[in-house]
């Protein structure tokens, strides 16, 4: 794949150097590191109290540093909340490659989704066929989305897929937590991107990308934190994509990519998921991208949006109807 995305390397040490910041501003982040002997924990949310700017940062670890995160004014359309702006240049390494949370990590007493760039390094995933290798095997940085710290089991399920003398840091944060909501909202661009490879967009004609999604209150617990998080990306996100190609395929592909090209568009996230009895994989994957997407194509200078926002659905699973 011969792209601008292939010619950015060393993913996970862009990554290290965010969560040694991060470690250096544990206090006022409201975070706490936990030094193992196979891993270095970093708690966002779990026992930690994390918040906003925690939230902001481990986005942008999801990201390998290679976007930039803001918390933006609300929009007055949708409900009275803030927004979480993405924007970046390198819409395929810091997505596609670091940010989709496409590493399932279970054992018997531990169950998280990974993302971040050791799954560059890791290569377990069938989209890296697709895409470049990038890493050189010294640092690995992820992310696991979950509402515990992780187990000596949990670790080494991990460092199984990793080079045996890399060293490891895991940054954890539950759904239902300030910075937990925020690295999930943060992912707007990224279905749009994962969409697009399943539809066979030629991702390097992927130039630029932001994505902005409404950040719903933090939820009691995990499950309806999930769904809070992806309504929020289903039924209320935007997303804009600089892209260089020819307008037809733009026109042949655009229509399939935002949620609306479900049948199962219009309901909530856990209704639908109550629905597939609690099986995420057993949905129709056709949902899972923004609500709108607009294309600028960089070749003809002309725009194509599709898709649609639905704002009471949203006020309905943010509480604030």
């Amino acid at each position: 794949m011969t792209t601008h995305s292939a010619t950015l390397r060393h993913l996970n040490q862009r990554a290290d150097h965010l969560t040694t910041f991060a470690k250096s501003r544990g206090e006022t982040l409201r975070i706490s590191a936990q030094h193992l002997p196979n891993a270095t924990l970093l708690d966002f949310g779990v026992k930690a109290e994390g918040g906003l700017e925690a939230g902001l940062l481990l986005a942008r670890i999801c990201l390998s540093g290679l976007a930039q995160v803001d918390l933006v004014p609300g929009d007055n359309q949708l409900p009275a909340v803030p927004q979480i702006l993405v924007r970046t240049d390198h819409p395929v390494a810091s997505c596609l490659m670091s940010q989709y949370a496409g590493w399932k990590i279970a054992t018997d007493n531990y169950f998280a989704m990974g993302s971040g760039p050791m799954r560059a390094m890791a290569r377990k995933e069938d989209l890296f066929h697709h895409l470049p290798e990038t890493e050189n095997g010294k640092v690995a940085v992820g992310v696991l989305e979950a509402g515990s710290l992780p187990d000596e089991e949990a670790i080494a399920a991990v460092r199984k897929s990793l080079p045996s003398d890399c060293r490891l840091t895991l940054a954890v944060a539950p759904t239902a937590s300030q910075a937990g909501s925020i690295q999930v909202v943060a992912r707007s661009i990224e279905t749009a991107l994962h969409k697009l490879h399943e539809l066979q967009f030629p991702l390097d004609a992927i130039i630029s990308g932001t994505g902005i999604a409404p950040l719903p209150p933090v939820a009691k617990n995990d499950m309806q934190g999930i769904g809070r998080t992806n309504d929020s990306i289903l039924y209320g996100a935007t997303v804009n994509l600089w892209v260089r190609c020819e307008d037809s395929v733009i026109q042949e592909i655009g229509p399939k990519v935002p949620s609306n090209s479900s049948s199962a568009h219009g309901q909530t996230f856990l209704s639908l998921f109550k629905a597939a009895n609690h099986d995420f994989y057993a949905m129709d994957a056709a949902l899972f991208s923004p609500a709108v997407v607009v294309f600028h194509n960089l070749k003809s200078g002309k725009s194509f949006s599709f898709g649609l926002k639905v704002p009471e659905l949203l006020r309905q699973s943010f509480g604030m109807e």
